[in-house]
């Protein structure tokens, strides 16, 4: 049985498509269908089942997926004990996405190097999507990002940021620190948005609303937005951590609304399943105390 076609067996079930499972394994669909098909004449069954463009397992395929699933992670743990690793790595080449460059990287590299003194740190600041492909394709050893599945990858939760609407000093939200969402409809929203699935949840809470509110601007970088509210052009929902500093001073003020509690965006430490298991172990909070702390 070829490792290759349970391969694409699992990408097609994780993705439910057979176009982008064939995207992330860089092959062409009729070569994905081609290995399904391959796999279904072994196992005498059929695996799959359309429903209109939905993609599901049969009661077979549900039967197989956690043998597939168990295959690949043993082919992968036994090729990373077959490598000659040597010992520990002199560099560890870390992604992350914006966010977590400009607000967490700082505080967390230092306290990293006095751990492992001997380690050099190369940083790499990209999207999600492209940091997960670098470590997929071994070009990074551990990245941050955005909360995600993969078949390939151990995903673990970070950090969890709040997201709030925040004011400049002297707004009349100020005075009271606490809104309904119908109130915003009557001021200039800028909107802030990094592309991430957790801003989906803000969008529905608009979507409830008779009147929707008057965006002024939207804008795909926190430092933007902040400024522009600090400089009294909007209010403006964003996370607290790229906040946290003008809001100590007092220049921004968190303005509590009852229907976006509970909204914020997760960050997720990840790397290829099996491997920089050490330095994972050493970045993961233990008993509620991680190397950052807001």
């Amino acid at each position: 049985m070829n490792i290759e076609n349970i391969e694409a067996f699992v990408y097609v079930n994780h993705y439910g498509s057979f176009n982008k499972a064939a995207e992330v394994l860089y092959l062409s669909q009729p070569s994905v269908t081609a290995r399904i098909q391959t796999l279904e004449r072994e196992l005498d069954c059929r695996l799959f089942d359309r429903l209109g463009k939905q993609i599901l397992l049969t009661e077979k395929g549900k039967q197989f997926l956690p043998y597939a699933q168990q295959i690949l992670q043993t082919m992968q743990k036994g090729r990373l004990h077959l490598q000659e690793r040597g010992s520990r790595p002199h560099e560890l080449r870390i992604g992350s996405t914006v966010s977590v460059s400009n607000y967490l990287i700082p505080d967390l590299l230092p306290k990293l190097k006095q751990q492992y003194p001997q380690l050099s740190f190369k940083l790499t600041t990209a999207p999600t999507d492209e940091l997960v492909k670098k470590v997929l394709d071994r070009e990074l050893d551990i990245a941050f990002v955005r909360k995600l599945a993969h078949p390939s990858v151990q995903s673990y939760p970070f950090y969890e940021d709040p997201i709030k609407l925040y004011v400049y000093e002297g707004h009349p939200f100020a005075a009271v620190g606490k809104v309904s969402i119908q109130e915003i409809r009557y001021q200039s929203l800028l909107f802030f948005e990094c592309g991430s699935l957790d801003w989906q949840r803000l969008h529905r809470v608009f979507e409830q609303l008779e009147h929707s509110p008057d965006i002024l601007l939207h804008a795909d970088n926190s430092e933007t937005a902040k400024k522009l509210v600090m400089q009294k052009a909007g209010i403006c929902f964003l996370p607290g951590l790229c906040v946290r500093e003008e809001v100590s001073q007092g220049r921004l003020i968190p303005i509590e609304i009852e229907e976006t509690k509970g909204i914020s965006l997760q960050t997720n430490l990840i790397a290829l399943t099996g491997e920089n298991e050490e330095f994972i172990e050493a970045l993961l909070p233990k008993n509620n105390v991680s190397f950052y702390s807001i």
